[in-house]
């Protein structure tokens, strides 16, 4: 009975997290460049009754006797599905399409990597510095930060599909002027730690970043300026999914209350 007990409870603790992921995920359903995540769970360990070679009467039979000791979160794993294109007014607001993801330099030394293309220009030494809303430097194919001279304009830069920077020349056509926006792709993006700030850091698991501009092996992806990649959260489903999750968390709380009714029960007839 008190097995019954512990199980309910291992249900209970595996459906609060699991709200506490779709809470999250309707939280940020207008953020920039999020991905929704999802719970896997997976059983515990499970307590023999029964041998297989036991019977009541002593006799053989050919499968064992195993109750189930409950749940656990097994994962939360990202889903780096494609999220909508909404347009910005912004020159500095880039989209992705594709697989791949920004680079920027954060203060404390690392590189991390986002779909948040939501960027501005920042006064820095030498000229205007391309940055993040956080003011991270954002960085081109060769790992430096992208500074252009005070001469542009940068009201004027436009970029092309594979994040070269271009600026008019004396016809009013857009050249290029030397500069690319890094785009990064990992053999396994679903690998990557969440920093937060839609911030994401490589790990073993991710692999190293794979540099677009360089390999020819893969599908490259295409920066659309003027637009923002909205989050890919889809509502629905969430709403969906939380139901079921408070579901699921009742017929849980009610093993618990039913064992305890069990109990009491047990514990009258020796009355």
């Amino acid at each position: 009975m008190v097995r019954s007990l512990w199980t309910g409870a291992t249900g209970m603790i595996a459906q609060q997290t699991n709200l506490d992921t779709i809470a999250n995920n309707l939280a940020n359903v207008n953020t920039t460049g999020y991905k929704t995540q999802v719970n896997e769970f997976k059983n515990l360990l499970y307590q023999t009754i029964q041998t297989e070679t036991t019977s009541a009467n002593g006799e053989n039979k050919p499968g064992s006797a195993q109750v189930g000791l409950g749940v656990r979160n097994a994962s939360i794993n990202t889903i780096f599905r494609q999220g909508a294109f909404l347009a910005s007014e912004s020159d500095t607001a880039f989209a992705i399409d594709g697989k791949g993801f920004f680079a920027v330099h954060a203060d404390d030394g690392n590189t991390y990597y986002t779909r948040n293309g939501q960027f501005l220009w920042s006064l820095a030494t030498g000229g205007n510095m391309l940055a993040d809303s956080q003011g991270f430097p954002v960085l081109d194919t060769n790992g430096n930060q992208i500074v252009l001279a005070d001469t542009y304009v940068t009201s004027k830069i436009t970029v092309t599909g594979d994040g070269r920077l271009c600026y008019p020349d004396a016809s009013n056509n857009p050249q290029p002027i030397g500069i690319q926006i890094g785009l990064f792709q990992f053999n396994n993006p679903g690998g990557l730690k969440r920093e937060g700030d839609s911030l994401y850091s490589q790990t073993a698991a991710s692999g190293q970043p794979l540099n677009e501009s360089t390999n020819n092996n893969l599908d490259k992806s295409k920066v659309v300026q003027g637009y923002l990649e909205g989050s890919n959260v889809n509502v629905a489903d969430e709403m969906v999914n939380m139901i079921t999750t408070q579901r699921a968390y009742e017929f849980n709380s009610k093993v618990i209350t039913t064992s305890d009714t069990m109990l009491e029960e047990a514990n009258n007839l020796r009355r």
